[in-house]
């Protein structure tokens, strides 16, 4: 497996912890699952994940589709114009995603494992924006997304100030 050559799935499922959401993503042909692997280091992200860093992999929305109710599907705005979707039932963050946005951001740690074991490195390989990379933590996230490809935002991709 290499940068260049490795597997790559048609689609995917995911959800939430108790089960309540499920989702499927359909990939076309032409999905770039390298652009489309990102990561985010915003003090949101960390208190909304409860991790360090948000690893995210962008579909398109008309390729996303709920396969259970949404009746415990909430969208929470911590920023006006850009939701974060989680179960009411058990709080698992499902995506993110801004409301004039045509793609989404899936939270990669809620897609189904069996689809994580195989095709891991295409859906999680941060060779696509990372933001926030202000936010790194010396000795302990700074280098781990964005290596030697990526690009490394110090804020949101709409700043366009690399790192």
């Amino acid at each position: 497996m290499s940068v260049n050559d490795f597997p790559k799935p048609k689609s995917i499922t995911g959800g939430c912890l108790c089960g309540s959401i499920k989702y499927r993503a359909n990939f076309p042909e032409d999905h770039d699952f390298l652009k489309s692997s990102g990561s985010c280091q915003c003090t949101q992200c960390r208190r909304n994940t409860g991790a360090l860093i948000f690893l995210a992999h962008a579909v398109a929305v008309n390729d996303f589709t709920f396969l259970t109710s949404t009746e415990t599907l909430k969208n929470y705005y911590a920023t006006p114009g850009c939701q974060r979707g989680f179960c009411t039932n058990c709080g698992s963050f499902l995506y993110w995603r801004g409301d004039t946005h045509d793609s989404m951001g899936i939270a990669v740690g809620t897609v189904d494992p069996e689809f994580l074991s195989e095709f891991g490195f295409a859906l999680a390989n941060t060779s696509g924006n990372n933001l926030f990379c202000e936010n790194e933590i010396k000795g302990v996230t700074d280098g781990w997304v964005g290596k030697e490809r990526g690009i490394k935002y110090v804020k949101n991709s709409e700043d366009r100030l690399t790192m």
